[in-house]
């Protein structure tokens, strides 16, 4: 716990993991874990199923336990990088790990962070698996971040409806949150990072190579920014969900103030891009892929999301062979060395799939499609000759990063899974309205078998070949719970109540899109 002189946080007080009894519970047996995931199939791609199942074969193995001597809560999946558990890579790993709830609960390895937290409301970026101890201290620039519980958490919510988990997590986000506040902003209210918080260790966004990792250059960074604006957004509608909107007021009035300021002092009129700003309010000349948190933190005005968005379709920018890579093709140290230079331009899954969420929050759903389709491609001819799933990918062909780890699962297993489940399949759940958005993009036969929707639905969906992408897809749809299934297609849409009785097609009265936020 923090030294009596720190700042007290009152939320900490509500955190249960601090107390909570750890679990001791054996690892599941590979046998049983992969007899409990969902079966998907995609007529004519064998080698993007193969890379699904090898994906959870490399999860199963980094599947780790928690101990006396770490003194973690939960059972976890290890980020397989080195003998540290990371809260950057552990929170994108969650993000295909929830559609493997039924062979192991993935969601809990936030847990052993939430039992980490101290006094003050910090939470390390980076824990020991042996010892369970934090590689930083506290005030170190390296210490924490980047700021994305909250969205893992809102994510849960969505896939599972488990509004007990929600009302366990809050006090501790809250809490979390009010330390960043605290300890990582400016006087004028932006956020900073370094390199190793940020978790993209060696862009040049501090000119001095010898800094760019470890310090935060006296800048507001862009992506710091933008995650603190869209945590604030997330606690709020977790507050008012869980009945709490008093508590949350404040972070009402920050949200406001960081969407201001963001688009008043971070977004340059002349490249139409946001950017970090230098200590002297210049901005930083670099376009880091971190700016399209905006998308997620709905921080991009309609006026400017054309022009925003247009970047990613420059081919002189992230419009690459492989899309899309971590720094704009247009930087003169982009993809130093080849390989995509770590990240000076290489494709990450993680960022990709921050991107693709940020694309369908803002209803650019062909854009997405377009872009997950072709990562989802570069990373199965990369599996087809190698094997295996990379840590990250040379933006220029398809082959591995250099340097990029192999057997990276780890949030390799992103592009695979849930590229693979929201973008090329196109199913996209909202648990807690009972709701699942199909959209069918594919004319090949495709769909998946025991497709989990929240803690005890099992669903069946099947949609036959196409002779084109305007045919109204043929659908078999079943249910073990009552679901609206909403199918969409070229522009149109049906909307299905299915149960274990059968499937009645309701009248089509809904526009909105579930998981959808409200634009600028």
């Amino acid at each position: 716990m923090s030294p009596t002189w720190r700042v007290k946080n009152d939320w900490v007080k509500e955190n249960r993991f601090l107390t909570q009894s750890p679990a001791r519970a054996p690892l599941p047996q590979w046998e049983t874990f992969r007899a409990s995931l969902p079966r998907p199939f995609w007529e004519g791609h064998d080698d993007a199923i193969a890379c699904y199942w090898k994906v959870w074969e490399l999860a199963h193995k980094n599947l780790k336990p928690a101990t006396a001597e770490n003194n973690f809560l939960a059972n976890y999946i290890d980020t397989a990088f080195n003998n540290h558990t990371f809260l950057w890579d552990s929170v994108f790993m969650l993000s295909f790990g929830r559609y493997g709830s039924r062979a192991f609960d993935f969601q809990r390895t936030l847990d052993n962070f939430y039992r980490n937290q101290e006094g003050d409301g910090f939470i390390g970026r980076e824990y020991h698996n042996d010892t369970g101890q934090s590689r930083w201290q506290s005030f170190d620039p390296n210490a924490t971040g980047p700021n994305l519980f909250a969205w893992s958490e809102w994510e849960n919510w969505l896939h599972t409806g488990d509004r007990e988990r929600l009302e366990k997590v809050f006090p501790v986000l809250m809490a979390y949150h009010e330390w960043t506040r605290l300890f990582r902003t400016w006087q004028d209210g932006t956020y900073w990072n370094c390199g190793f918080g940020a978790g993209m260790d060696n862009q040049p966004r501090i000119e001095r190579q010898d800094l760019r990792k470890h310090h935060h250059g006296f800048m507001s960074w862009v992506d710091a920014t933008l995650q603190a604006l869209l945590s604030a957004d997330l606690l709020v509608k977790m507050g008012n969900e869980l009945g709490r909107p008093a508590d949350v007021k404040g972070l009402e009035l920050e949200r406001k103030a960081l969407l201001q300021l963001v688009n008043e002092k971070m977004w340059n009129p002349k490249t139409q891009f946001y950017h970090d700003l230098a200590r002297d309010g210049k901005f930083v000349p670099v376009k880091t892929i971190g700016a399209y948190w905006a998308l997620l933190a709905q921080a991009v005005p309609q006026s400017r999301l054309k022009p925003f968005l247009a970047h990613l379709e420059n081919k002189k920018e992230f419009n690459r062979p492989h899309r899309c890579p971590s720094l704009s093709a247009d930087h003169p140290e982009y993809n130093y060395n080849g390989g995509g230079g770590y990240w000076c331009g290489a494709v990450w899954p993680n960022t990709n799939y921050m991107l693709l969420r940020g694309l369908t929050d803002c209803g650019e759903d062909r854009l997405a499609h377009e872009i997950a389709m072709n990562h989802l491609e570069n990373i199965t001819e990369v599996f087809r000759q190698t094997g295996t799933v990379f840590e990250n990918y040379d933006p220029e062909a398809p082959r591995a990063g250099k340097p990029a780890k192999s057997d990276f699962v780890g949030w390799g297993g992103i592009g695979p899974v849930a590229v693979l489940f929201e973008y090329a399949l196109g199913l996209r759940a909202d648990v807690p309205h009972q709701t699942l958005l199909w959209d069918v993009r594919l004319t090949e036969a495709h769909g998946v078998e025991n497709y989990p929707f929240g803690k005890e639905g099992l669903l069946q969906l099947s949609c036959q070949k196409r002779g084109s992408s305007q045919d109204e897809p043929g659908v078999t749809l079943s249910s073990n719970i009552p679901v609206k299934i909403i199918v969409c297609w070229d522009g149109k849409r049906k909307s299905y109540q299915v149960d274990s009785t059968g499937c009645v097609l309701l009248p089509s009265a809904e526009k909105k899109t579930p998981n959808s936020r409200k634009k600028l």
